[in-house]
């Protein structure tokens, strides 16, 4: 009883994890258009970090040594996970919606796959190859509106442009990821990376001249940035990393197919954001894409 009890708990945390992570877009797209982005950046993660610190504190009482081999993959990973990524997330939240935001962050899993296969060797089926090229068909539906030739022109606007940049940031992010990840807890990691990542975006962030300003931002960016740090950061990645401990990377995997979904549902009904027909397309494509990624059959049973 308990452990269905623990499990259904396990299974409850992932599903808000997925919604905060959801969130994240639409608190983006109000930062994004009251504040630069190197300021966004370091504002949720300076904060993000602090939390994460007492959540690892908590947990484990102490913070691990490190080498000097990890340090250095630390400072990638804040630079690409952190500052590469966060720059490139609050850059296009400027020019284009959360809703078409979210359908091209979706590429992930697919890029991470990519990058997986050809850096760690990882196997490539035919499914995962047919969920890859729907996943790609679903991103160009998106940033096309539609009309696919527009894609073949060249005529991708910049926003777009730096979503992308998200997407290949996070799955550079993912790769090494996986290296430390082997040596650390992942909470430990993630802390470590968010540290290194606000210590990247303090300089640029205060040459944008707004962070001294910072008594003056109205109630509606705070509450954006505490969304996007204590919510979507520190909450949603210590919840899914926790299912992961919990039920396996392959069964929390699965959850992340929620965060589109939950990100267009939240930019619709909080920023009335419009749901257009090739929005809805790509999104069916993007997920059936992502659903074929996370694949797996099921062993027989002897």
């Amino acid at each position: 009883m308990n452990n269905h009890i623990n499990k259904n708990a396990v299974y409850i945390k992932l599903f808000l994890a997925t919604l905060f992570f959801g969130s994240t877009l639409v608190a983006g797209r109000v930062m994004s258009a009251n504040l630069p982005p190197f300021t966004s950046a370091f504002l949720r993660f300076s904060i993000a970090s602090i939390f994460l610190i007492v959540f690892v504190f908590k947990k484990y009482g102490k913070f691990p040594r490190i080498n000097f081999s990890q340090i250095i993959l630390i400072i990638f990973l804040g630079m690409t996970g952190i500052a590469g990524y966060n720059f490139f997330f609050f850059s296009g939240l400027k020019s284009i919606t959360a809703s078409r935001t979210a359908m091209i962050i979706s590429l992930n899993p697919s890029v991470i796959t990519i990058l997986s296969i050809l850096i760690f060797k990882d196997k490539f089926t035919k499914v995962k190859f047919a969920g890859i090229i729907l996943s790609l068909v679903g991103a160009l539906i998106v940033i096309s509106r539609g009309n696919l030739q527009e894609v073949f022109r060249g005529k991708i606007g910049l926003g777009e442009l730096f979503i992308l940049g998200c997407v290949i940031s996070w799955a550079i992010f993912s790769v090494l990821g996986k290296i430390i990840m082997k040596q650390l807890k992942p909470i430990i990691a993630i802390t470590y990376s968010c540290l290194a990542g606000t210590l990247i975006l303090l300089v640029p962030a205060f040459l944008e001249g707004e962070l001294l300003d910072s008594a003056h931002y109205n109630l509606v960016v705070w509450s954006s940035i505490f969304v996007l740090s204590f919510f979507g950061t520190t909450l949603g990645f210590t919840w899914f990393y926790e299912g992961i401990n919990k039920i396996g990377p392959v069964q929390a995997g699965i959850f992340i197919n929620f965060v589109p979904v939950f990100a267009t549902a939240l930019a619709v009904l909080i920023l009335n954001e419009p749901l257009y027909p090739s929005l809805i397309i790509g999104a069916v494509f993007v997920l059936s894409g992502v659903f074929l990624n996370n694949y797996r059959p099921k062993q027989k049973s002897i």
